[in-house]
């Protein structure tokens, strides 16, 4: 339901909505006068809640300034209060409101996957839908956090990390079983029962369950001592050592916290730092530091709540989340949460023991990331500051975009852009390109740069034509000297955009680092000296756009090695894929083979081998 009030705003737009408004519970938008979205919220009670909004006094500056600008409203009443706050955090998410406490950094986190369709499981990290069939262990907090424990897993369980493909096509094992960390199933140095029954220990481990693992370790070990099997005593000797080590390194892990993440809020000078841990099996599986938008004025139950919203709306909530500072509706949203993971989920701010102590460490870990935040970002602020005094821009730029092309000889081109601003390099904005244009000659940097930067300022004119939503740049970084520069300069000023400022930046003499060169459009060359930060701030971004294109291109040009002509035919997946290659050796092969051998291939069915037949004669 949208309605609109001409020639009102602030106060007077509000108390006109309150006519037709009941008691139902639902979500509202507040909008200004050209219908961007200031803000939205949730209520039990709609009425209620915007009457709060019609009556001067008792708000903070942040929601004063908010109401001056409102000029139109938008509700959407639902069937419950619990409705309300997930549809709430999923608008917050989407419309990201400039009122609204925003969560900006929301990364998915990796798990460990414990594989279920092979004869043996394979154990390995899985980032994003949990599509393939197995258990999955997380999340844990980053990368580092997940290869640390797949370490672990592999000097104790000796279980497989290696691809399908590899494990059927192995003759001899491979280096991880010379180094003790695999057992060596694929050239059948392990029966399928003992690697079944590894597997199963390593899937306690994960769930905490160490105790019995290390007991029933050493009476085997005594077991192979007594049969005078003494290679392979000293090898379960080794695993039972591998697993002392990694209990000692879990001792500052939580006793009687089995499963819940703990999030502790700090702020400081305007400034928010959300630290989240994640406490799995008994074990600190990691932590993560957020940074979310806050005005400075907001309650610090307010921005918890927001917080914690949009944290999990994409993710499963673990069966117990630990804050250090209460909601305004903790019930309500531990019901959200227990309705979002299909089972209970406390909410609790502890006041002693130990889950209180584990709520002090990530305040402290939070003060002190906040701390060194604020410490670069005001470092960063004076490298913008002197950015744009070197190159006379009209304002400090609070978002530079910098572009590089790369390819071999034309094969595989891609360009890249990676984006630099106040909170230095922003990785969500990056972006590749993937030349597109058959027509270009190769190795026409000229002509990929003008693919890209056509792509980019047109879908910018159509997204944020009026260009509020902070997605424009203040500044384009050009690799390279005057002829860029002026190409770059007609394709800006072809697409209407030629006001953008833009820095072409040369090698310079002898093509050495601090000898760079500055060019711009109807100004004379300059340089910056050798020692000035601003120098060192610009060879920075340069080297990482370079970094960025160059492993965007690396990547596709793996996958280009890696592709066959069976990756074109309708029905044939990995499994399928890899199947066939294993039956016939090569995609050669299976395109000369006849219809009754493709039939005989394990796991493809007559109409599969039908499809692949026709697929390849009918193809020439």
């Amino acid at each position: 339901m949208a309605q609109d009030q001409k020639n009102l705003t602030g106060y007077g737009v509000i108390q006109s909505y309150l006519r037709t408004l009941d008691g139902s519970p639902g979500v509202y938008r507040m909008l200004d006068s050209e219908s961007r979205v200031l803000y939205v919220g949730k209520a039990r009670n709609l009425k209620n809640r915007v009457s709060n909004y019609s009556r001067p006094g008792n708000h903070s500056p942040r929601i004063e300034r908010m109401i001056r600008e409102t000029a139109s409203m938008m509700f959407l009443t639902t069937r419950t209060e619990t409705e309300a706050l997930l549809l709430e955090q999923n608008l917050i998410k989407q419309l990201k409101p400039r009122y609204n406490v925003l969560l900006r950094d929301d990364k998915s986190f990796p798990n460990i996957i414990v594989t279920k369709d092979h004869a043996f499981p394979m154990i390995k990290k899985h980032r994003g839908a949990k599509k393939q069939k197995g258990d999955y262990y997380g999340p844990f907090a980053g990368a580092g956090a997940v290869n640390r424990t797949l370490n672990q897993l592999q000097r104790v369980f000796l279980l497989r990390n290696c691809s399908d493909s590899d494990f059927e096509t192995r003759t001899r094992p491979c280096l991880q079983y010379q180094i003790k960390r695999c057992s060596g199933p694929c050239c059948g140095l392990i029966s399928e029962e003992d690697y079944a029954a590894s597997v199963k220990d390593a899937e306690k481990f994960l769930q905490g369950r160490t105790k019995g693992i290390q007991e029933a370790l050493a009476k085997q070990m005594q077991a192979a001592s007594a049969e005078m099997e003494f290679e392979r005593a000293a090898a379960l000797r080794d695993r039972i050592k591998a697993l002392t080590q990694v209990q000692t390194a879990q001792g500052i892990n939580p006793q009687n916290t089995p499963e819940a993440d703990v999030i502790a809020l700090h702020r400081d000078g305007g400034q928010a730092c959300v630290q989240v841990f994640f406490i799995r099996a008994n074990q600190n599986w990691g932590n993560h530091d957020y940074y979310p938008r806050v005005s400075g004025d907001e309650d610090p139950s307010e921005v918890m709540e927001a917080f914690v919203g949009q944290f999990y709306s994409n993710r499963e909530p673990p069966r117990m989340v630990i804050l250090s500072h209460g909601l305004d509706n903790d019930d309500l949203m531990a019901e959200a949460l227990c309705e979002k993971a299909g089972r209970k989920v406390e909410v609790i701010v502890p006041q002693r023991g130990e889950k209180a102590e584990l709520v002090q460490s990530a305040l402290r870990n939070a003060r002190e990331s906040l701390a060194r935040k604020m410490s670069e970002t005001a470092t960063q602020a004076k490298l913008l500051k002197g950015l744009a005094e070197a190159f006379d821009l009209p304002n400090i730029p609070q978002r530079i975009e910098v572009y590089d092309n790369s390819h071999i000889q034309g094969a595989h081109a891609v360009g890249a852009m990676v984006v630099a601003g106040p909170d230095g390099f922003d990785k969500n904005q990056y972006r590749k390109f993937n030349i597109k244009n058959e027509n270009l000659t190769p190795g026409d940097d000229f002509g990929m740069m003008k693919e890209v930067l056509t792509r980019r300022f047109k879908r910018l004119l159509k997204e944020d034509p009026d260009r509020t939503q902070g997605t424009w740049p203040d500044l384009l970084l050009i690799d390279g000297g005057q002829g860029q520069v002026s190409a770059v300069r007609e394709i800006m000023e072809d697409l209407g955009v030629g006001d953008v400022p833009m820095v072409g930046v040369a090698k310079g003499e002898d093509r050495d680092a601090g000898k760079e060169e500055f060019h711009r459009t109807g100004k004379p060359v300059m340089a910056l000296r050798h020692n000035d930060p601003v120098l060192y701030f610009i060879q920075r971004m340069r080297d990482e756009v370079h970094r960025f294109a160059i492993g965007t291109h690396r990547a596709k040009r793996s996958k280009a090695i890696g592709a066959t002509p069976l990756d074109d035919v309708p029905g044939v997946g990995a499994t399928r894929k890899r199947a066939l290659l294993a039956h016939f050796g090569s995609a050669k092969a299976v395109a000369r083979a006849n219809l009754a051998d493709l039939k005989a291939v394990d796991g493809v069915s007559e109409k599969l081998a039908q499809t692949v037949y026709d697929y390849f004669h009918e193809n020439g």
